[in-house]
């Protein structure tokens, strides 16, 4: 007995269609879509199936509605595209945070590899900065935990974008930015672990000031794990935290 494959709905035609618009050429960043009766007709699917079609496209940040004056294409910016994952994310459970941790680790360690090659000395001295303000909250008598946690997403950001790639920044942006209440716990519950993350630090700065991309990635390795493994071993009072 053969099994029918689930025909598509008419709203997934549209959006199957206008993608392939874009694929080919035929619509480009900050393209206008043809009037509706005539891309309905186009696409085979009644006026009411391509709004819906749109709307779906427009939500995940494909098309532009501008009230007046129609339908575009977006400038398909992967921070917005890609901006979904970070809702798909938001969606685990909180005692899954060290899987979302390990992927953080694949990405950023790829990234810190490729900035390696293509750091600016600008980045360099940002980078400089940002660590040294960390060294001065560290220093401070009563710690400021929230401070110290800005300054390393800070650290990790202008890594990513370091890596000049964008659609890996927004990946890993979107990832790191659901991981932050779990290492903030972290910085607080174990001992030491907001001034071995800064050595960490200096180091992965240190083989990023030698253009090492192969010591760059194994320090971003190492710095990660630790706060992966760290996650995965304290999960459940991670999970509470939440």
């Amino acid at each position: 007995m053969t099994t029918r494959e689930p025909r598509a709905s008419q709203s997934d035609i549209v959006v199957e269609g206008v993608k392939r618009m874009i694929i080919s050429g035929a619509l480009t960043a900050g393209s206008r879509l043809p009037v509706e009766k005539d891309l309905a007709a186009q696409l085979g699917v009644s006026r009411s199936s391509l709004r819906e079609g749109v709307r779906a496209l427009v939500i995940t940040g494909v098309l532009e509605t501008r009230q007046g004056d129609g339908t575009y294409v977006t400038a398909l910016d992967p921070e917005i595209l890609l901006s979904p994952i970070g809702f798909l994310v938001d969606l685990h459970r909180p005692e899954n945070v060290a899987d979302l941790q390990a992927v953080r680790r694949v990405l950023e360690t790829e990234a810190v590899g490729r900035a390696a090659m293509r750091v600016t000395e600008e980045e360099l001295d940002q980078a400089e900065q940002i660590l040294a303000s960390m060294e001065v909250l560290l220093q401070a008598e009563q710690v400021d935990h929230e401070a110290v946690m800005n300054a390393d997403i800070m650290f990790h950001r202008l890594i990513a974008a370091a890596s000049h790639n964008t659609t890996l920044e927004a990946l890993i942006e979107a990832l790191a930015s659901r991981t932050v209440r779990a290492r903030l716990w972290r910085a607080i519950n174990a001992e030491g672990a907001e001034f071995d993350t800064h050595k960490e630090h200096r180091a992965i700065l240190d083989a990023l000031k030698k253009r090492d991309p192969d010591a760059a990635r194994l320090r971003m390795g190492v710095h990660l794990l630790g706060v992966e493994q760290f996650l995965s071993a304290h999960q459940d009072s991670v999970a509470l935290a939440q």
